[in-house]
């Protein structure tokens, strides 16, 4: 590889005089920068950026790992992050699975914002002990150089469960997210809570993993078990819109026999029909939240740790459930 050492040699100049002039500084004259600039074309020199990283000490770039990139979700969430980093000049890059850990320790990026159940807490902390700044949002850790930035979850469930029961619904499904995720967890705790004080709600868990053919199957599940109308809380929209897929193909119809409602009012479900019920939020603001958090950490000034709120988006999916609990019509 071409060094700056190289350009100098051939171009009979201080290895600083060719620092100036590929950087644009004034210290040298135009004459001179532009033969040390053609002599770096000739010879196809390519920047060092960690070398440049590591003078300088940043580079500019935030770095966002993230479990996967399906779904509507994190498109909304990088989108929501992207426009704060660029418009304080940063750039950002999206990372997944254990290798792209190093990007922090080699100091490839100048902070982390993490929704990554595979990396793991531990790591995240010995991280921050060295004195690396990020941002979590699916868990909770205590350091100086860690924020916070959560979704209500809990207040999400609880809306989702109470609005199932006022409806009048006492055989409840929910259908979970992978066991190791803390979105899913947070929610089914409530659920559990919420069934547990009410002695006539009988609830039923399916374990899923946050994709349409999660909800598929459990459709399966409920279709065979299914004497009377019941209702169906899915942790996220993703399964519920399996679920309905799959209820459109029988005689069983949504919001009438099978009364679902879902969590994070992805695009899709305003099509469904009927409408599906679900825990909305912003995922754009989400993610613009945590870019403004870091920004801050980064910059050494104070910010306190910040839910993301979400609110209950009625819809036809979820009807009265009838005294006579007869399925019929």
């Amino acid at each position: 590889m071409v060094s700056i050492k190289d350009i100098a040699k051939k171009a009979g100049v201080s290895i600083s005089t060719v620092s100036y002039a590929l950087n644009g500084s004034s210290k040298v004259t135009e004459e001179t920068s532009s033969r040390i600039l053609a002599i770096a074309e000739e010879l196809n020199y390519v920047p060092n950026a960690a070398a440049r990283t590591l003078k300088k000490r940043e580079s500019r770039i935030i770095g966002v790992f993230l479990t996967d990139f399906r779904g509507d979700v994190y498109g909304d969430l990088l989108d929501g992050v992207k426009d704060v980093l660029n418009q304080q000049g940063y750039d950002l890059i999206v990372c997944s699975g254990v290798q792209s850990h190093r990007m922090l320790p080699e100091r490839m990026i100048d902070g982390a914002i993490i929704l990554d159940s595979g990396f793991d807490s531990e790591e995240i902390l010995r991280y921050a002990d060295r004195g690396h700044r990020i941002v979590v949002l699916d868990r909770e850790l205590i350091h100086p150089n860690i924020n916070r930035v959560l979704l209500d979850n809990r207040s999400g469930a609880a809306a989702a469960m109470n609005h199932l029961i006022a409806q009048g619904h006492r055989k409840l499904y929910v259908i979970t997210g992978p066991e190791d995720s803390y979105d899913s967890n947070q929610r089914l705790a409530v659920v559990r809570q919420i069934a547990a004080e009410h002695p006539d709600v009988e609830l039923i868990e399916i374990v899923s993993n946050f994709e349409k053919k999660g909800g598929a199957l459990a459709a399966q599940q409920i279709i065979g078990e299914y004497q009377e109308p019941v209702a169906v809380f899915c942790l996220n929209d993703e399964m519920a819109v399996g679920i309905c897929n799959v209820l459109g193909e029988t005689e069983l119809q949504v919001g009438e026999h099978v009364h679902v409602i879902g969590f994070d009012n992805i695009e899709l479900t305003k099509y469904l029909q009927p409408r599906l019920a679900t825990v909305d939020y912003s995922r754009a603001k989400w993610g613009a939240t945590a870019a403004e958090h870091l920004l801050r950490i980064l910059a050494g000034d104070p910010i306190e740790h910040e839910l993301i709120q979400v609110k209950l988006i009625e819809g036809g999916s979820v009807g009265k459930q009838h005294v006579s609990g007869n399925s019929s019509n």
